[in-house]
């Protein structure tokens, strides 16, 4: 679909801010996304390299864009050129034609000639930028020209020297969020909002866990996401001990615990939220008790985001509280610190509390300066998302916790003042979610 002018001029700006980043006498050059098959001649749905969509817009596979900032044409296109007759199989291209017309380029050609026009940019850069971490045929074919160009250095005199990876550059760039990107990762966490609040309200005892699923990417698809951003993880009763769960052929038993993980795509941009509730009414008490305690790990880990803080604050603030409340419960013995600095707690707690959110749902961006946690900054997009899993076999607890796997998963947008939680609306205090349960399926307790 062509860019409209406001989607031209935010691309544009972006591709200024990179400019500056690189400074003159370099050319980046990035890879569209392949095409996947999936068995046989099905391919799996398109989707666009997320730095590629990022600096481009465009949405088609087999392209190439350049920019180069010195040069009489700093950004240009090499796409698929238009084909009539594979218009009535798979849709128009955009053709050479609408990579200048509707995505801005200053001049595009088909990606057949990429080998012969590519070297005239390749000539003029000392460095050069491109996808080193990735290993499809479009980018080898990019290293291929790249290699060439350096080799000819020594008779010509002109030529790249130093190479690097893109994502050192478009990263950055990504890893704070815009305006206009932080109303499009609203959008996908309001989607998910209503897709978790409906599965709270409605799941029942003797459901099977793909059918909750099935409603979950429902609601996604139902309100204009393009689906799930990641397999939706539907885990009742002991399947929420294995973090990243896949069978979903388990029926819900009364008094369950059930763990959603589960965010939709819109435009492009990702949500990430857990949440874990009760498949009868109410909570037992030792659900209660685990809950609580990630519960108010989770709060205190939030409570630490504001500009200048590390996700490695947040990671040991939910640390603490976590064993702490696993000391109270019985689940560790010992003295806190020491159960702290021996991580006695990743028995049961063994995931990071946090990573970055956007356009892939592990978003990009250095975790670390050299050898110094990141500061936070005020457009950052990130999850807070502690839990606790205690294995079925864990037989040095107390019978009534074993089995009981929780996460609770929030995305939150640091501010400049502190944070905001963007995924608030969706209930995690137990009296809420009590609250939404007690019209769902009876408990087996009656209650």
């Amino acid at each position: 679909m062509p860019l409209s002018d406001a989607d031209r001029a935010r691309l544009a700006e972006r591709r200024r801010r990179l400019a500056e980043m690189m400074g003159d006498g370099g050319v980046l050059l990035l890879a569209a996304a392949p095409e996947r098959l999936r068995s046989g001649d099905v391919h799996f749905p398109f989707r666009q390299d997320s730095d590629f969509a990022h600096l481009t817009g465009f949405d088609e596979p087999e392209a190439v864009a350049v920019i180069a900032p010195a040069d009489a044409r700093p950004y240009a296109l090499f796409v698929r050129p238009r084909d009539a007759e594979r218009a009535r199989w798979e849709g128009p291209r955009s053709g050479v034609e609408g990579a200048m017309a509707d995505y801005g380029a200053a001049i595009a050609h088909p990606i057949d000639e990429l080998e012969t026009h590519l070297p005239a940019w390749l000539g003029r850069a000392e460095r050069v930028w491109l996808p080193l971490m990735r290993d499809d045929p479009l980018p080898r074919r990019l290293w291929d020209i790249v290699r060439r160009a350096h080799a000819g250095r020594a008779r010509s005199g002109y030529g790249p020297t130093a190479f690097h990876d893109s994502g050192d550059l478009v990263h950055e760039l990504r890893l704070r969020k815009d305006p206009w990107e932080i109303e499009r990762i609203r959008e996908a966490i309001a989607i998910t909002a209503t897709a978790h609040r409906e599965a709270m309200s409605t799941v029942r005892p003797g459901e099977t866990e793909w059918q909750i699923e099935a409603r979950i990417d429902f609601a996604f698809r139902r309100a204009g996401a393009v689906g799930p951003a990641y397999p939706s993880i539907v885990a009742s009763g002991p399947h929420a001990c294995v973090l990243h769960h896949t069978p979903r052929d388990r029926t819900l038993a009364a008094d369950d615990l059930v763990l959603i993980d589960a965010g939709a795509e819109r435009d492009g941009y990702c949500a990430d939220i857990t949440r874990t509730f009760p498949s009868g009414r109410r909570f037992t008490p030792a659900q209660r008790d685990l809950y609580e305690a990630v519960l108010a790990a989770q709060l205190a880990a939030i409570a630490v985001v504001r500009p200048g803080a590390t996700l490695e604050e947040v990671h040991a603030k939910a640390i603490r509280v976590l064993t702490e409340a696993l000391v109270h419960l019985g689940l560790l013995a010992g003295n806190l610190d020491e159960l702290v600095a021996s991580e006695a707690y990743s028995r049961f707690y063994m995931h990071r509390t946090s990573h970055w959110l956007g356009r892939d749902v592990h978003d990009v961006g250095a975790y670390k300066l050299g050898d110094t946690p990141r500061a936070l900054e005020a457009g950052m997009v990130f999850t807070v998302e502690p839990g606790c899993y205690i294995a079925p076999e864990e037989d040095s607890v107390p019978a009534a916790f074993r089995g009981l796997g929780v996460r609770i998963e929030d995305d939150v947008l640091v501010t400049p003042s502190g944070c905001e939680v963007l995924s608030a609306a969706i209930p995690k205090h137990v009296e809420e979610i009590e609250g939404l349960r007690a019209a769902a399926a009876p408990s087996s307790r009656g209650a």
